[in-house]
């Protein structure tokens, strides 16, 4: 047996634990950038963490001298630093992690310069890390004594809400909230709840003394058609895969806007007249004095400047399509067109949006619009319908980004 444990090998092996707890470190620092938390029994999550970290302990110590384990151990107390701001006062959660980082920093196999280091590296991460979180917290983040009066699921399960009042100077108010119930990060002792999901519904002002919610189940169908009886012209964000789904190209979303009026005047409208114009309702003569060309359904430039084949990478006399413009390129491209005192005469972008009224039901369930859902009705108002979530991706559970909103 003491062979067995003096091979090098069986150290190896067992210094892939050490690599498993930093991995369980960096998890609960993901999970405090971008979810809430709420434990369900403090004392069973201490203790089960607690007999891990230990457990840990004893492996890490024993494999101290592997490079895993060593690596390990600089980790682990970095990682934690997000969870010590993010989760404060859940010690339950943080105290075996930190204590585990740090009894395998000051006892790994690494040389005592090494472990000098990086210790004060940790320990300036931490104070300046903290300092900046509380004076971020204190001066710019806004605290207000909120309540919440109700709650609740849809009846399909897949949304929750919440009714909160806020109290302030100006008679406080009340908001209806609503977030997807389908996302959360469940486990035995802790739930994980994703930040920044709630969507705000409905906002009152004073507070409101009656909060009735009801909910319907409305199909895909009878929610256009209630959408279309309230306006022909709502508009429908799409991305560039819809717009290919839906048949149109990016030219066709191409529009000239913030026209100077003898220039509008010029293409024969009048200074009355509301642009953005399309450029899909100018013929040639009127893209040409705008400087641009049609070949089929896409637009080019009719003179590009060799500033703007540089922008483009493109060979000097090659048609440049606005399909390959840049950001940078239409400042070029505007900036070509421009009076004595370098103002546009016009800007050009792209619109990606679609009239509702446009698309039939074949198309909406393409973009992603259920064939029916959930609908809420708040004080005898519909504030919330599952379709016009859907379609614009209030909830799009699958995309993280750092947000200085995440800190709140």
């Amino acid at each position: 047996m003491k062979k067995f444990f003096a091979n090098i090998w069986t150290k190896r092996a067992v210094s892939l634990i050490s690599v498993f707890y930093a991995f369980i470190a960096c998890r609960v620092c993901y999970f405090s950038l971008f979810y809430d938390i709420h434990i369900n029994s403090r004392a069973s999550l201490c203790l089960a963490l607690t007999g891990v970290s230990v457990l840990s302990i004893v492996a890490m110590l024993y494999s101290r001298r592997q490079i895993l384990t060593r690596i390990a151990s600089f980790i682990i107390l970095p990682a934690m630093l997000p969870v010590v701001l993010l989760y404060f006062g859940e010690w339950g959660l943080i105290i075996p992690i930190i204590a585990t980082g740090i009894v395998i920093l000051l006892l790994s196999g690494a040389g005592e310069g090494v472990k000098t280091a990086v210790g004060t590296i940790i320990l300036l991460l931490y104070i300046f890390g903290a300092l900046g979180y509380f004076i971020f917290s204190s001066f710019f983040i806004t605290t207000a004594k909120e309540s919440v009066v109700s709650s609740g699921v849809s009846p399909s399960g897949r949304y929750r809400y919440r009714i909160v009042n806020t109290e302030d100077t100006s008679g406080g108010s009340t908001a209806v909230y609503v977030e997807p119930n389908y996302a959360d990060k469940k486990y035995k002792f802790v739930t994980f709840t994703l930040k920044n999901m709630e969507h705000v519904v409905s906002r009152t002002r004073p507070v409101s003394e009656a909060n009735d919610v009801q909910w319907k189940t409305q199909s895909r169908q009878e929610i256009t058609q209630e959408l279309e009886a309230l306006s022909d012209a709502i508009k429908v964000d799409v991305t560039d895969d819809e717009l290919k789904k839906l048949g149109l190209t990016f030219d066709s979303t191409l529009e000239v806007s913030d026209i100077e009026i003898y220039t509008r005047l010029d293409l024969g409208y009048t200074a009355s007249d509301v642009d953005p114009i399309k450029l899909d309702e100018l013929d040639a003569d009127k893209l040409a004095k705008l400087g641009i060309g049609k070949e089929g359904t896409r637009y080019y430039v009719l003179s590009p400047s060799a500033e703007l084949y540089d922008e483009l990478d493109i060979a000097s006399g090659k048609r440049v399509y606005f399909s390959d413009f840049t950001d940078d390129a239409y400042e070029i491209f505007e900036s070509a067109h421009a009076d004595d005192y370098g103002n546009p005469d016009f800007k050009i972008g792209s619109d990606m949006t679609v009239l509702l009224n446009t698309l039939s039901d074949e198309q909406l369930k393409m973009l992603g619009v259920s064939d029916d859902g959930d609908v809420m009705v708040y004080n005898g108002k519909v504030v919330f319908r599952y379709y016009v979530a859907e379609i614009e991706d209030y909830y799009d559970v699958d995309s993280r980004k750092l947000d200085i909103s995440l800190l709140d």
